[in-house]
């Protein structure tokens, strides 16, 4: 793994300059706080309202981090949780990253005036792949900047499309562009979070940035395996299982 993270900051050096240190050390998370970490998500082109409304009385009972759900239920959403703890999480350039930056930086001020505090973005994943670095990084950073200091900001990175090396420049970027999480997936790809990779995004940028595990945690088992290597978020469905203790045959 450090042959590959040596190869990804090189390549990020060559494009952009310098790449910081990332020391420290990380804290991992306890099973006894996994609902706490729970990002409860409905992002299917056919969710209704009244699903909405009942996946923000789930997560109310079960305090879960957020409800992450398309940007068109983010105000009803934040509606609902007012004066609750839990978060309101929206998907921005959702789910293919192909939006410009433009378009996806007043998609998230858009959500946050709506009611949003967690804005998920996608990274032009062909870019990365056509090793145009500085330009998937400008694509975070003008997300970031975007709503700056009114939301928490997450980058997908499509892990299921990309080799090793690019999992961890993607994840380097999102730590240069100022993003506090990269995330693993949209659930809408080839496939979704492994522990591997979860492991390799965590080495990659060290204890400070968080890590999403989306895509496929559908038991508490699922969901055990992603947090020992590395994810301090969960991205799922299948959330009131998890916490039942059930598995789930939902993907989101």
């Amino acid at each position: 793994m450090n042959a590959i993270i040596q190869e990804a900051r090189a390549a990020v050096e060559a494009a952009l300059g310098s790449v910081p240190t990332l020391d420290g050390v990380y804290t991992p998370v306890t099973h006894d706080r996994v609902a706490g970490i729970i990002d409860h998500t409905l992002l299917k082109a056919d969710a209704r309202p009244e699903q909405v409304d009942v996946l923000c009385d789930e997560a109310k009972t079960y305090k879960f981090a957020s409800v992450c759900i398309n940007p068109v239920f983010v105000a009803r959403a934040a509606a609902a949780l007012q004066g609750t703890d839990v978060k309101v999480c929206t998907v921005i350039g959702f789910p293919l990253g192909a939006n410009t930056s433009a378009v996806k930086a007043f998609e998230a001020q858009d959500a946050v005036k709506n009611g949003a505090h967690e804005v998920d973005m996608v990274i032009p994943v062909g870019l990365l792949k056509a090793g145009e670095i500085r330009a998937v990084y400008e694509d975070i950073k003008a997300v970031v900047e975007a709503v700056k200091g009114q939301a928490l900001t997450k980058v997908i990175i499509e892990t299921a499309l990309l080799t090793d090396v690019e999992k961890a420049i993607a994840s380097l970027l999102t730590v240069m562009a100022g993003a506090d999480f990269v995330k693993t997936s949209t659930g809408f790809s080839t496939g979704g979070a492994t522990p591997a990779d979860v492991a390799l995004m965590r080495t990659a940028v060290g204890p400070q940035t968080g890590v999403k595990a989306s895509g496929g945690v559908r038991s508490f088992e699922d969901a055990a395996k992603v947090m020992e290597a590395g994810a301090d978020r969960i991205g799922c469905s299948a959330g009131v299982s998890i916490m039942q203790g059930l598995t789930s045959t939902d993907s989101y």
